[in-house]
C-alpha cells in the first residue's frame, strides 16, 4: 500500500452502540463501502465488534461492582495511586540511568531502504523529567512503513516499563514524566492520508529496538515482527513468526522467541488448520 485508502476501512469515528443497540447497519454500510474495500469477511468482523463490546460491557460491571464495594472516593484515589507510582517508577529510573551515564542519551537504527530512526534523549537529573526528541527521523515515505505518533507513544511506554525495576501496571502514568518532539511529516509523524500497516509491525519494533539502545539496556531484535499473511476475497490470515531476541549485560540472546511487540503465542496448528484451507507441514528454527 502506498495510501491509507488502500489498507482497509477508514473510521474516523462512528458510535457502534447507541441507546444499547448494536449499530449492524451502519457498521456494514462503512465497512462494504469502501473504494479499495474494507473487508474481506464481514461475518467475522461483525463477531469480532460484538465480542468487542461485550468485553467493554463486562469491563462496565466490574467496574461497577468495585465502586459498589469500595465507594467511588476510594476507587478513583487508587486509580490516582497507581498512576502516581507508575509516574515515580519512571522518574527514579531516569534519574539513575543518568546518575550513571549522564543526563543526554542517543541513538539511531535504519530501516531496510536507509531511512534513519534517531533518537535524542535529555534527562533533568533534579526532577526526572525526559524529553525524548526524535529529530533527525527520515521523512514520511511513500511505502506503509510510516508510523503514527501513538505507535511511538506505544513503543516508549512498553520500554520505560520494561527498565522500570520493580513491577508496576501498565497506565498513562509511565509518560507522565515524558516530552515527546516528533518531526512533522517524518516517518514517526506522518500526514494522515498516507500508508502505515507496515509501521504498525515493523517500523515499531525499531523504535523499542531504538529506545533501548539509548539506555544501554540490551542489543536489537529481530527487528520485526516478522507478520505473514495470506487469503483471498473471502478470508484472511494474518500470523506474527517469532524472530531473535537481543542480548544484555547478564543474558545471552535468544532465537526463535517473540519479543517487544509482538510478545504473542501463534495460533495452535490444530486450529489453523480447522478454520483455514491449508495444512501446516512444519514449525521450527531453520
Amino acid at each position: 500500500s502506498t495510501n491509507l485508502e488502500e489498507e482497509g476501512a477508514s473510521i474516523v469515528a462512528f458510535k457502534l452502540v447507541k441507546d444499547g443497540k448494536f449499530q449492524e447497519k451502519g457498521i456494514t454500510d462503512i465497512l462494504v463501502n469502501q473504494e479499495f474495500g474494507g473487508t474481506r469477511n464481514l461475518k467475522d468482523n461483525l463477531s469480532d465488534l460484538r465480542a468487542q463490546v461485550a468485553a467493554n460491557n463486562s469491563g462496565i460491571r466490574l467496574l461497577q461492582s468495585l465502586v459498589n464495594e469500595n465507594g467511588l472516593e476510594n476507587v478513583e484515589a487508587y486509580m490516582h495511586f497507581i498512576q502516581r507510582n507508575a509516574e515515580l517508577a519512571v522518574r527514579n529510573m531516569l534519574k539513575s540511568f543518568a546518575s550513571k551515564h549522564g543526563s543526554r542519551a542517543s541513538a539511531i537504527d535504519y530501516l531496510d531502504d536507509g531511512s534513519p530512526i534517531k533518537l535524542t534523549i535529555d534527562i533533568d537529573t533534579n526532577t526526572g523529567n525526559a524529553c525524548f526528541d526524535f529529530g533527525g527521523t527520515g521523512p514520511q515515505m511513500l511505502g506503509n512503513l510510516n508510523a503514527p505518533p501513538a505507535v511511538t507513544y506505544s513503543a516508549v511506554i512498553y520500554s520505560l516499563r520494561s527498565l522500570v525495576g520493580q513491577d508496576i501496571p501498565l497506565n498513562q502514568g509511565c509518560l507522565a514524566p515524558i516530552e515527546f518532539k516528533i518531526p512533522p511529516f517524518s516517518l514517526l509523524n506522518p500526514d494522515k492520508d498516507v500508508g502505515v500497516v507496515g509501521g504498525n509491525v515493523l517500523t515499531s519494533q525499531r523504535v523499542v529496538d531504538v529506545v533501548l539502545k539509548a539506555f544501554k539496556a540490551c542489543a536489537a531484535s529481530q527487528g520485526c515482527m516478522n507478520n505473514l499473511t495470506f487469503g483471498d476475497d473471502r478470508f484472511g490470515y494474518y500470523e506474527t513468526i517469532a524472530g531473535g531476541a537481543g542480548a544484555g549485560p547478564t543474558w545471552e540472546g535468544r532465537s526463535g522467541v517473540h519479543t517487544h511487540c509482538t510478545n504473542t503465542r501463534i495460533t495452535d496448528p490444530e486450529i489453523l488448520e480447522r478454520r483455514y484451507p491449508v495444512l501446516l507441514r512444519r514449525f521450527g528454527l531453520r
